[in-house]
């Protein structure tokens, strides 16, 4: 009983990290400071079949799901905004990032935007649904879409 007692305090500071570990730990964090070393790089691979994905057609949209089914309510509303507007079947194209988890993950980094849906107009990034929406509302989108001749053309007026 009185070596359990003697040692008892023995095992206690042992068993402690020290003091200046202690400290650490419940000193305020330090901010970190993200290098490039840090950063996830965008493989060649992604980046490469994202430029031949954005350079496919003149107006490229990457969404969830497909055109006929959509698989969230930004990609459905951004399909919609397009049909609205009179985008040409002919010169869109869209991309399913479900498919391929590489792909969703480097079209982020690609584009610097983190959300999907995600548009490209021209091989430009134009934004995600949110952007769309207010561009539609405020009728930005019909003239940029007319500028860049991505409308289906209307059908010539008949003469008598």
């Amino acid at each position: 009983m009185i070596l359990r007692t003697s040692l008892k305090p023995v095992f206690r500071q042992a068993s402690r990290p020290p003091r200046s570990s202690a400290a650490n730990v419940f000193s305020k964090p330090q901010s970190i400071r993200l290098t490039p070393a840090f950063h996830r790089l965008l493989s060649d691979h992604t980046r490469a079949a994202i430029e031949k994905a954005v350079e496919s057609k003149p107006v490229v949209l990457f969404m969830k799901g497909t055109p006929e089914t959509p698989q969230c309510g930004f990609s459905r509303a951004s399909i919609q905004i397009l049909g609205l507007q009179g985008v040409d079947p002919n010169k869109f194209a869209a991309f399913n990032v479900l498919e391929d988890e590489e792909l969703r993950q480097g079209l982020k980094e690609y584009s610097d935007w983190p959300t999907i849906p995600q548009l490209y107009l021209q091989k430009e990034f134009v934004g995600g649904c949110d952007i769309l929406m207010s561009m539609h509302q405020n009728g930005e989108l019909a003239k940029v879409l007319e500028k860049n001749d991505v409308l289906v053309p209307a059908e010539a007026s008949k003469e008598p």
